[in-house]
């Protein structure tokens, strides 16, 4: 069974304490995502059935991140800068959208200012910035839950620890990441992926 450890449950568990300095903290949770041109993490997703599935994801700003699933999961998920693709290899279908209709928008596009549609969340502990982000023009689009963790050796001082998602039917999703890195080179082709509609599977 999969745990939340702290301090990502922390964050998701009844919250209590509410910044005081909001705006600041938004602040560094916008330097943060401008500071990070790439990442790599171990990740942990668990689903609203409570299935849990691992595997590696990998950021490139603007606009590329892969979530490559643990070996015999037949998935992939995969943004190639301009659109976001769910691959189902099988059943052989594909799913596309723009990456501008997924709340993972805030994290491909650092030029975004997330002031002008997150809000900080409360949280039990000072040293944890949760922040919700979504488009209340656009409630198809879901909204997503941010938790970092404040670590002085990570660019802009905080670290992310995961994320909450929510769909437009209330489906939830939670990430949680591990053994972060940021900033390696990252080749562009990592975001290439096999189409499994073409003859051959030929890569996009």
């Amino acid at each position: 069974m999969f745990r939340l450890a702290t301090p990502f449950a922390v964050a998701l568990a009844a919250p209590m304490l509410v910044s005081a300095a909001p705006v600041a903290e938004l602040a560094q949770v916008q330097t943060h995502l401008q500071s990070v041109s790439t990442m790599t993490a171990t990740f942990a997703q668990t689903d609203r059935n409570g299935r849990t599935l691992t595997g590696t994801m990998t950021l490139k700003r603007p606009g590329k991140i892969r979530f490559q699933y643990e070996k015999g999961v037949p998935q992939l998920i995969v943004a190639d800068g301009s659109s976001l693709y769910f691959i189902d290899y099988q059943v052989r279908q594909v799913e596309r959208w723009p990456i501008g209709n997924s709340p993972l928008a805030v994290l491909l596009n650092p030029k975004r200012d997330i002031t002008q549609f997150a809000r900080l969340m409360p949280s039990r502990s000072a040293d944890v910035i949760s922040v919700e982000v979504h488009d209340p023009k656009h409630p198809e689009y879901g909204r997503i839950t941010m938790i970092f963790q404040k670590n002085a050796s990570a660019p802009g001082g905080l670290m992310l620890e995961g994320w909450v998602a929510l769909d437009s039917q209330n489906n939830r999703t939670s990430i949680r990441l591990s053994n972060q890195r940021f900033n390696a080179p990252v080749a562009d082709g990592t975001f290439r992926w096999n189409d499994p509609r073409r003859n051959g599977g030929s890569k996009r």
